[in-house]
């Protein structure tokens, strides 16, 4: 049995019934904001093809978007840090910001919570971080589907209010076409001033 499946079990064990899986998407690119979920799947159910949302073609993911957003009693939460707040306080800092509000949108409050990485949020819940933990713990890979899919499709919504620089093909990640776009046309304002 894997490790962190045995370590689930453990926690419903020990009385932990709401156990949520937090991940992030968009800490790399140089635009944009920095999306989080927060994911809590009923005891018991099984996704086919879920993984690290990294890992999973566009459309996989998108399928399994849909598929989660319709599946009973599987609830979510999705938040964001700003450009401004990434300029702000550093990507790291914005991320567990954003972490933070994925947990609060949850409809209801988990009791325990999984994050993928090496660095906790401040909450007041119970909770663990897990290197590499959305290619190993269902939920914080359910989380990364949510976190990246609807990432992506906001940067898709900004490539129409900034054309040319490409936003629907990189997602604003460092990408040659992106590099080139910048050096071309100077930085749009969602760009991360300090990231560039």
């Amino acid at each position: 049995m894997p490790e962190w499946i045995a370590e689930e079990r453990r926690l419903r064990a020990e009385g932990f019934s709401r156990i949520a899986g937090v991940d992030e998407a968009g800490r790399g690119p140089l635009a944009g904001p920095v999306y989080a979920a927060a994911c809590v799947l009923p005891e018991g159910l099984v996704i086919a093809g879920l993984n690290d949302s990294k890992q999973l073609k566009p459309a996989l993911r998108e399928q399994l978007f849909e598929q989660m957003v319709h599946t009973p009693g599987l609830q979510y939460g999705v938040a964001w840090a700003s450009v401004e707040e990434i300029d702000k306080h550093n990507i790291l800092q914005a991320t567990l910001k954003a972490m933070r509000r994925a947990v609060r949108h949850l409809p209801a409050p988990p009791d325990y919570i999984l994050i993928d990485g090496n660095q906790k949020p401040r909450l007041t819940t119970p909770s663990a971080c897990i290197i590499k933990g959305d290619a190993k713990v269902a939920c914080i890979a359910a989380a990364s589907v949510f976190a990246k899919v609807l990432r992506d499709r906001a940067m898709r919504l900004m490539a129409e209010a900034w054309p040319g620089y490409g936003f629907e093909r990189h997602f604003g990640y460092p990408t040659q076409l992106h590099r080139a776009m910048l050096a071309q046309k100077g930085p749009t304002p969602i760009h991360r001033k300090s990231f560039l």
